[in-house]
């Protein structure tokens, strides 16, 4: 009955559809109902109410946001201001693991698969930063290859969140298929040139590299064709960090890419390539005065700062640990637009500030609070309640799923049929030294059950199991182990001290 309600109220938010053929409905239905059938919904509870309620809204306004299958795109949803009925480079490689847990895979590889078939030369190796359910490059971002607005952290934004969906699905076809593999070669290569980000040449390029014969400085398709940063409006803008730091992380996965491809020379190059933009980042950015980040690095050879910071936070790209707990708590106080606060639930939880991430993740699904119906907002507490609290991670490379309970309160958290690694799972936080976890797919695993803190041994369904110990880059302790999941098997978890 979901799919129908999200049916119905796609049909009366879009009036574009409102003349579409009873047929069509008819088909759409069946199509949603026969997925239904195959999949059974996510579903999450906790004795935290509001958590709970908060995960509710989200999912039912992320599945409002599910496109029809038949739309001359392909399946898609919605990751854009939602009157365009478009996806974003940018909102999508933020929202694809949401999609994920909400059971859009088809819509994730279809919209993927148009974002890296797209690149081109005569773009400058950029794609359409938005494309709409009509298969065509928005209107509201391009005019032609050589007028178009696009933000240069998408390229790398959508290698890294390709990544990340293989890791999620074990689906190699993001990883391997030819079209991929030509997008991880020109975005790490070609389009590096073009747009003159070398780690040596980022405080140096030109403002506006690849200007066009039909440049126009009173057009924002003109001065915008290439904007070296996520945050927007800012004038003489050379380089954000974001984008220093999505360089990392491009160059970082293009070479955890090839390690898996059993390239492991290549793989050592960009990891060099990817450990000269950190040391960038370190040795220019940081100021030591206020112990921050600087954001933004103008024409004039000034730094200034920005919500641009978060995305040190979202491409993982610090290792010092102090400057890491400073960043994730100044972050925790920057709340100036909605689309940079939808990532700080996932982000804070991963991070260490629990009390901020459940916070923001109440802040955002608040009825009271502006623009909360921008689609990235529900994926974002999706993504902050799976990802963030119940600590779930997978790892398709080995097989394995691990999970963490982040939180300082005490009370209960699960969830049920979640779709991952080609598998569905039920989990089940008891309190911070007991998890429970079912098997309810068809295929195998391993699962790494982790709990903050030392602890001496573990009961696995009450029989005893040697643990092993790590520490997170917090400098947080924590006691794991690893067992065996297979198809249809639970296993109960208890640490003792």
């Amino acid at each position: 009955m979901n799919h129908l309600h999200n049916l119905a109220e796609r049909i009366k938010k879009h009036s574009t559809y409102i003349h579409k053929p009873a047929c069509f409905i008819l088909l759409f239905i069946a199509a949603s109902s026969t997925v239904s059938a195959q999949q059974k919904d996510v579903t999450f509870t906790s004795s935290d109410k509001k958590v709970e309620q908060a995960f509710k809204w989200a999912k039912d306004m992320a599945l409002q946001y599910r496109g029809y299958p038949a739309d001359p795109s392909g399946p898609w949803y919605e990751g854009a201001l939602p009157t365009r009925n478009a996806f974003c480079m940018r909102d999508i490689s933020h929202q694809c693991i949401g999609g994920e847990i909400l059971g859009m895979s088809r819509e994730n590889f279809n919209m993927f698969n148009l974002f890296v078939s797209n690149i081109s030369a005569s773009k400058d190796w950029c794609s359409y930063w938005e494309i709409n359910k009509w298969g065509k490059p928005a209107p509201e971002d391009y005019r032609n290859d050589n007028e178009f607005w696009y933000n240069l952290p998408a390229n790398f934004d959508v290698l890294y969140a390709s990544w990340r969906l293989y890791l999620w699905t074990g689906d190699r076809r993001y990883i391997n298929d030819a079209t991929f593999d030509k997008f991880q070669q020109k975005t790490v290569n070609e389009y590096v040139d073009k747009w003159v980000l070398a780690p040596d040449s980022l405080l140096n390029r030109p403002l506006l590299p690849n200007k066009t014969k039909s440049f126009n400085p009173k057009d924002a398709f003109s001065t915008c064709r290439g904007l070296p940063s996520y945050s927007e409006g800012i004038p003489n803008l050379k380089v954000g960090i974001d984008l220093v730091s999505a360089l990392y992380r491009a160059m970082l996965t293009y070479a955890d890419i090839l390690e898996l491809r059993g390239q492991k020379d290549q793989a050592a190059i960009y990891t060099k390539k990817a450990e000269a933009y950190r040391q960038h980042l370190e040795n220019d950015w940081w100021d030591p005065q206020n112990s921050v980040y600087n954001a933004l690095y103008g024409n004039d050879g000034k730094f200034a700062k920005d919500p641009a910071e978060t995305f040190l936070l979202w491409f993982d790209a610090l290792k010092d640990t102090t400057r890491l707990n400073k960043t994730a708590a100044h972050v925790a106080t920057i709340n100036v637009n909605i689309e940079n606060t939808s990532y700080y639930p996932s982000l804070l939880y991963k991070y260490g500030r629990w009390a901020d991430a459940k916070k923001y993740l109440l802040f955002v699904s608040d009825p009271s609070t502006p623009r909360r119906e921008y689609p990235e907002v529900s994926y974002g507490v999706i993504q902050g309640v799976v990802l963030g609290l119940m600590g779930i991670t997978p790892d398709a490379r080995v097989r394995t799923i691990s999970t963490i309970f982040r939180t300082n309160e005490a009370g209960t958290a699960e969830i049920k049929s979640l779709p991952i690694m080609q598998t569905s799972i039920d989990i089940n936080h008891l309190s911070h030294s007991r998890s429970i976890l079912t098997n309810s797919g068809k295929k195998a695993f391993k699962w790494k059950a982790m709990f903050y803190g030392n602890y001496a041994k573990a009961l696995v369904n009450n029989r005893l199991q040697a643990i092993k110990r790590e520490t997170d880059n917090q400098g947080n302790n924590i006691s794991y182990l690893i067992v065996n999941a297979e198809p249809g098997s639970t296993m109960d978890i208890s640490m003792k001290k």
